[in-house]
């Protein structure tokens, strides 16, 4: 908070402040304090009437003259310069006209002979004043002699910022009669009206009713009038108001010296020029006084017979004989929006193109030479699990796409959210507020004054964790968290974490408003973890995908550059979750025109593809993104295609949660924070139909259809976004174009919903005869050939004739990662994918031809690792398939496990030629689990996929799960740093406290977060080294009995699935 105190008075005050013993009463106090300062009051006063008597009397002998730059010496004879005497009031009247004389001091010769009226005289009187009067007064102390006087003031940023708005002088100069004062109060009416700023306009009749009183119509009064509306314009700008002046101001020098110092006080000057033929103003001639010309009644009338400089290069010139008003109104508002005066924030974003949401720009990217410094950093922290989803989110704040927020929600900005659909924001810190949502949350203490932005943020956008990553916080004594991928990789840092309760039902009613259980994002949000992890993220390099979509995928940063390159005044986006049709393209193509006619000379369409996580209904990101990129290489050619030189495709990052109408304004805002202005919004957007189960809508629309536009309209926060809403079009049979209908032929119009379209592409149809299109088009299987671009229908057709096959596709963006795999394998497949196989290159089987027992030592074991540490993608040896080859495992769906517990702190394996017999029962009754034993090596690295390690065995934990008996064989690799440091359970505690408790914690507990009971242990305390052999020792026993070479051996139900055929094992 500034400190402030009064400056001390021009009157010594020491007298006034005596000890209270000496003082006399109140009333005599006041007196003498009147009378000490009455004499200097009258002396100003009389001062004051002396001066005003002398500037309006006609004695000339008071004024040494000097010529006025507008009042030309040659045209008054006796106005010349005279020379300086010992009295500077005597004035040489026989002086030549040409040339000065010394004066006379004489009293006869002092009388002047000048021929100058009131006016003129009183013109030169003020040139003189001002060339005396130094320009640079010293408001301040803090200010010096000559130098800028804004140290006295309130910095205009943050004046500005307080504000909501810059200043900014428009001067507008024409002839009489060319619309100065009709466009200058239409744009007055505007800005305050509808645009709620602080505007002012001046004009002669307003100034000459007080300020200008005084002043006529001489040459010198107008440079007066001039001089003194510039200087008002320079404070009333200064103090953030927009102000429009209306003066015919004819003389170039006089509007010059105005910008100059506009331009001394960094204050921003259009020069408008309404440029409008005489011939055109003498038609208008609103006033008649161009007829009062016309008959000799006016005479001197600018433009006319009295000068007028025509500006050079002014800032805007309007041409009014040609442009209606709305039209001149609106070309000075696109400039005023241009260069961000009508937001208070400083200008971030290139020229015509709004600022990010919330005035900051968000990069949240690792500087290239400080990645390998903070990748070191990550591998010391503790480790936060993200979801694919949570990915999404994560590249989503990363890039700016969510501004102003800089990581994953706190407390405080998650219930701003939840209960406003907006946060309070203070960017340039005028009420002490700017990190506030990057401070954790206090519900004891609250500032004293609140921030004035309100920014939309309808969304929470939060990071879901478990007890088990909640404690290993809180534990490892650090300020910040790695957050790693399902498949192992770490991606980013969080900073300063809060952890704090996921009251999930408090979120999912606030967001939605509506009961459906089985709602895909709900029940997302319910199988997070029971706490949210909130802080701010460093992302570790550029989130990629790899699915051959990334060139689409650009940076909030980057998009702005584009549409920059592009030279767009202003942006408009049409988020599309369908292939793009004519309809779509028509809407597309009229918003522009309509965006052309509100005076915009390049408005670009953004073609913004959602992203992230869809429903598995929806269509998949590559069929759309293949589908639009014919669009736009069709251009203009077919009435589906778009013009390329004047559209950007790219990507938006986001998962969709299908919350209707609270979603569509997260829509909106983000693209704000991209560089668009305008959003295309249709019928029921982001909203779904309800499942079965749904409370209120089962199998029907979750939301009205209207809602989600109207709602947006009116949505708080969103700072001046716009809004162009769909209307209704059908395919028009008589010229192959889609377009609104005629209501005057409807017979010629048919309608081509999305659910038939869809049946079409599945039937493969193909074009109809452009001259006869059946009625129905199910029926004669044919698109109508202006539907959609040829290419573009052909990927469509595809997509639903092999919509059955889930791994040709990408439904939405998750990554493709190759598998941190060992040298010696060979994969087919993409990992995440049940399709995915990967073999050793080295055995024929990793269960059967690699040897249990290592050469390396009597304790140490041959580990086949099946997860890398991090790594949650639930990878597990094929007992049935050919060769064994390492999948993922899969849950009843048919979808690809991953753990959700966290991320594993452990690499996890098999160890080969054992096997866990069902039949081999233990003292509590249970039955292996079919499967070779289980190994988890507790080393400080992860182990590549399908590695073979030599592995020393320190003991085991015995899991009871689902009814069966699987053993956790614990070893640590012997290229692990702590191998020769760990020999034992005991070593294990004294090197790593705390590691057995976390590995019995995740034994028990790791299915819990799938909603699963826990899982129990024959007992928490480790088996010893030795008695862990013993039990490798016995299974692998078991698997020599299995293979035949043990005696005989008989199959069982479980048993004959089993692929046993490698050399190892069975086979030859």
């Amino acid at each position: 908070m500034a400190k402030y105190a009064y400056a001390p008075l021009s009157i010594d005050e020491a007298r006034r402040r005596r000890s209270s013993n000496d003082l006399p009463q109140q009333a005599q106090d006041d007196d003498a304090l009147v009378q000490e300062r009455m004499p200097m009051c009258i002396g100003i006063c009389v001062l004051l009437a002396i001066v005003y008597v002398l500037s309006r009397t006609g004695d000339r002998d008071a004024i040494a003259v000097q010529p006025h730059n507008n009042v030309r010496v040659e045209n008054h004879p006796q106005l010349v310069p005279t020379a300086q005497t010992t009295n500077d009031d005597d004035w040489d009247a026989s002086a030549p006209t040409k040339s000065a004389a010394k004066p006379s001091k004489t009293p006869s010769d002092s009388v002047c002979h000048c021929d100058l009226s009131p006016d003129e005289a009183m013109g030169v009187l003020r040139e003189q004043a001002l060339s005396r009067t130094t320009p640079h007064i010293i408001e301040c102390a803090a200010a010096d002699a000559g130098k800028s006087q804004a140290a006295c003031h309130l910095p205009s940023a943050e004046r500005f910022a307080a504000l909501g708005q810059k200043g900014a002088t428009l001067w507008m100069t024409g002839c009489s009669g060319a619309g100065k004062t009709t466009i200058a109060t239409a744009l007055e009416e505007q800005l305050v009206k509808y645009y709620g700023k602080h505007v002012y306009r001046l004009d002669g009749d307003n100034l000459r009713t007080g300020l200008n009183r005084d002043l006529g119509f001489s040459a010198a009064d107008r440079a007066e009038s001039v001089r003194r509306t510039g200087e008002l314009a320079t404070l009333f700008a200064d103090a953030g108001v927009i102000t429009l002046v209306g003066l015919i101001s004819p003389y170039a020098e006089d509007r010059d010296a105005v910008r100059k110092r506009h331009e001394e006080q960094n204050i921003p000057f259009y020069e408008v020029f309404l440029d409008v033929p005489v011939d055109e103003l003498k038609k208008r001639d609103p006033k008649g006084q161009y007829a009062r010309v016309e008959s000799g009644e006016l005479k001197h009338f600018t433009c006319i017979d009295d000068r007028y400089d025509p500006p050079v290069k002014p800032e805007i010139t309007l041409k009014t004989h040609q442009l209606a008003i709305e039209e001149s109104v609106n070309i000075l508002l696109r400039r005023l929006e241009r260069d961000g005066i009508l937001m208070g924030a400083p200008k971030l974003a290139p020229p015509g193109l709004p600022n990010p949401d919330g005035d900051v720009i968000v990069d949240l990217h690792v500087p290239e030479h400080l990645r390998e410094q903070r990748r070191a950093e990550a591998e010391t922290l503790p480790k936060v699990l993200i979801t694919d989803i949570d990915l999404n989110w994560l590249q989503t704040v990363g890039e700016g796409w969510a501004s102003p927020l800089k990581g994953f929600m706190r407390e405080g900005t998650l219930l701003e959210t939840l209960h406003f659909n907006s946060i309070l924001t203070d960017p340039f810190n005028v009420t002490g507020n700017i990190d506030r949502h990057e401070k954790k949350t206090n519900f004891d203490q609250f500032p004293e004054h609140l921030p004035h932005n309100r920014v939309s943020m309808p969304i929470p956008i939060t990071l879901a964790c478990t007890a088990f990553t909640k404690t290993a916080i809180e534990k490892s004594g650090k300020s910040a968290v790695a957050l790693v991928t399902q498949m192992g990789e770490t991606v980013a840092i969080l900073r300063d974490p809060e952890i704090y309760n996921n009251r999930k039902e408090e979120i999912v009613t606030r967001m939605y408003g509506v009961i459906d259980f089985d709602h895909p994002y709900v029940k997302h949000i319910y199988s997070g973890g029971d706490y949210l992890i909130g802080g701010e993220v460093e992302l570790l390099d550029r989130i990629r995908y790899n699915d051959g979509l990334d060139q689409w995928r650009k940076t909030a940063s980057e998009l702005l550059k584009e549409f920059q390159d592009k030279g767009a005044d202003t942006v408009y986006a049409f988020q599309t979750r369908n292939p793009t049709h004519s309809g779509h393209a028509y809407l597309m193509r009229s918003a522009g025109e309509d965006l052309r006619k509100k005076g915009y000379q390049k408005p670009v369409l953004w073609l913004s593809p959602l992203g992230g996580w869809t429903k598995e209904d929806d269509v998949p990101l590559d069929v759309r993104v293949k589908q639009h990129e014919h669009v736009l290489k069709a251009g203009m050619s077919h009435p589906g295609g778009l013009d390329p030189e004047t559209t950007v495709l790219a990507i938006w990052p986001a998962p969709m949660v299908y919350a209707g109408p609270t979603e569509v304004q997260f829509h909106a805002k983000s693209r704000r924070s991209a560089g668009a202005s305008y959003f295309v919004v249709g019928r029921d957007p982001a909203g779904m139909k309800g499942s079965p189960n749904a409370l209120a809508h089962p199998d029907d629309d979750l939301y009205d259809g209207d809602h989600g536009r109207y709602v947006l309209q009116y949505s708080p926060g969103l700072q001046g976004m716009q809004m162009l809403s769909f209307v209704k079009v059908m395919y028009d049979i008589s010229d192959n174009v889609m377009k609104v209908p005629d209501p005057s032929r409807m017979q010629d119009f048919i309608s081509i919903s999305g659910t038939k379209m869809r049946l079409l592409a599945r039937n493969g149809a193909t074009p109809c005869s452009p001259t006869n299109i059946p009625t129905d088009l199910v029926a004669a299987n044919c698109i109508p050939s202006g539907f959609m671009v040829p290419d573009g229908w052909e990927t469509v057709v595809d997509y639903y004739r092999n919509i059955d096959v889930p791994s040709r596709w990408t439904p939405w963006s998750k990554p493709i990662v190759n598998p941190p795999a060992d040298a010696q394998t060979k994969y087919k497949g993409k990992l995440g994918f049940t399709s995915f196989m990967l073999r050793s290159t080295a055995v024929d089987s990793y269960w059967h031809d690699v040897p249990v027992r290592s050469e390396k030592g009597n304790f140490v074991i041959n580990m086949v690792t099946e997860i890398p540490m991090h790594m949650t993608a639930k990878m597990e040896l094929n007992k049935e398939l050919p060769h064994n080859p390492i999948m993922q495992d899969s849950n009843d769906d048919g979808s690809t496990r991953y753990y959700t517990y966290g991320t594993p702190f452990f690499n996890y394996g098999l160890i080969p030629q054992t096997w866990e017999d069902p039949s081999l029962r233990s003292t509590d009754g249970f039955g292996g689990d079919n499967d070779p034993l289980d190994v988890m090596e507790i080393g400080m690295h992860p182990l590549k996929m399908g590695g073979i390690v030599p592995c020393r065995v320190i003991g085991s934990l015995e899991l009871i799960d689902e009814g069966e008996t699987d053993h956790k064989i614990l070893c640590i690799a012997l290229s692990d740093p702590d191998a020769n440091r760990i020999n034992s359970i005991e070593d294990l505690e004294k090197v790593k406290p705390g590691h057995v408790d976390r590995l019995v914690d995740w034994l028990k507990m790791y299915k819990t977060s799938d909603g699963k009971p826990e899982n129990k242990l024959a007992s928490e305390t480790p088996r010893s080294a030795k008695e862990a052999m013993m039990v490798v020792k016995e299974m692998h026993e078991r698997w020599k009995a299995l293979c035949g070479k043990g005696g005989d051996f008989t199959h069982t139900e479980k048993t004959k699935s089993l692929w046993l055929n490698s050399p190892g094992c069975r086979g030859s």
